[in-house]
């Protein structure tokens, strides 16, 4: 991380770039103050907010970014982030930037404050087309919540403040994308057309679990068809190899095999789907502290499968099978396989998520099988 000395002042309100393990500590913690009384925000780990903000996440790999604290009387009132991705500006030009992980409270000028040292920092790098929020990429939690604040998040899903999407738009930021959160009952019965689609394909189609003992090969296998998949979808960014390895160092810590479905044509594999038990029913009861008896509660509930949602964050066709009966079979059976796991593993809900606004042969097959668009995020851009 970078760490500039330009410092915002103006009265008792003071914006400071993040430089030291304690103004970490002040970053990490904002969102405590900010989401005291709602209910239905579920703190994250501080100690894996600790190492996702280190030197160790891969991200910083193709990428460097930079935070601030906004401090009114000393005491943390707002924070916020920029950053630059080399493979997004690959992809979209090098006058591209972000920010993320936007918090604050609802005054515009902490809100002002914040914002000004983020886009200075972005144009300081020849950036004119910002986007966000990305924490820190599309491919980790992304967006603002604009519809949904009647239920709490999904595991690795946002869940923001209301006042966001007008201090957002009262800066100049109009919205660009909107990314969509679906959800099932798990034992969902699929329309009679899709149960034809894939009786008439299953002699093409097979599908199997995770293979653990060649966890490495297999999640190679699971990055080439997600970054071939979704490769022409709005604001893709291709995994890198070490960012999907450590998506799987922490999958087999908390899923078993069964979690994980890819389906091959003719032996290769062509399509896949990556379920999550949705920890947040257990992290909204532990304040963000893993020990002393936190670990001890969360693994307690997965081996007894008291965990009674999950989410679908990662699913992929290849692209040579899109807009044919074949790559729409090969989509319902990855998606009707949650079923089966679901239903063993005590999983009564399903959210899907997250789905672009306009991927709309996706949303008609959620919709036709039963699923309803229950939250709504949105990314917000402008050009500086």
């Amino acid at each position: 991380m970078n760490h500039p000395n330009e410092q915002f002042v103006s009265g008792e309100l003071t914006v400071r770039p993040v430089m030291s393990y304690r103004d970490m500590g002040d970053f990490i913690n904002v969102p405590w103050l900010i989401y005291a009384d709602d209910p239905l925000w579920v703190p994250p780990l501080r100690l894996e907010r600790r190492f996702h903000f280190s030197k160790y996440n891969p991200f910083l790999q193709h990428g460097e970014w930079q935070a601030w604290v906004a401090y009114h009387h000393r005491r943390p009132v707002g924070r916020i982030s920029a950053q630059i991705d080399t493979l997004h500006r690959q992809r979209y030009g090098d006058d591209t930037g972000h920010f993320g992980l936007l918090e604050c409270v609802n005054d515009t000028n902490v809100f002002t404050a914040l914002m000004l040292h983020a886009e200075a920092w972005l144009a300081a790098r020849h950036t004119r087309h910002v986007t966000g929020p990305f924490n820190l990429s599309i491919n980790q939690e992304c967006g603002i919540l604009v519809n949904g604040f009647d239920t709490p998040p999904a595991v690795m899903m946002p869940h923001t403040a209301y006042w966001y999407p007008q201090l957002l738009e009262s800066h100049e930021y109009f919205p660009a994308k909107d990314l969509l959160a679906y959800r099932i009952a798990v034992d969902f019965d699929p329309p009679p057309v899709m149960k034809q689609l894939i009786k008439r394909h299953a002699g093409q189609i097979q599908v199997r679990p995770l293979n653990r003992k060649q966890l490495a090969a297999e999640m190679e296998v699971l990055r080439d068809i997600f970054n071939d998949a979704w490769s022409e979808n709005w604001g893709f960014v291709p995994f890198t190899e070490a960012e999907f390895a450590e998506l799987g160092n922490s999958l087999k810590h908390l899923v078993s095999d069964d979690y994980v479905q890819i389906a091959e044509v003719n032996g290769q594999p062509a399509a896949f789907m990556v379920a999550l038990p949705n920890l947040n029913e257990v992290l909204a009861e532990l304040d963000g502290r893993l020990f002393p008896f936190g670990w001890l509660k969360l693994i307690k509930k997965l081996k007894r499968h008291e965990i009674r949602t999950a989410r679908i964050p990662l699913m992929g066709v290849r692209r040579q099978y899109h807009n044919t009966t074949l790559g729409m079979a090969l989509a319902c059976t990855v998606i009707e396989a949650p079923k089966k796991i679901g239903i063993a593993h005590g999983i009564r809900e399903v959210e899907l998520s997250w789905i672009l606004e306009d991927n709309k042969s996706m949303r008609s097959i959620l919709e036709n099988i039963g699923s309803t668009e229950y939250k709504r995020y949105r990314i917000y851009g402008k050009t500086l």
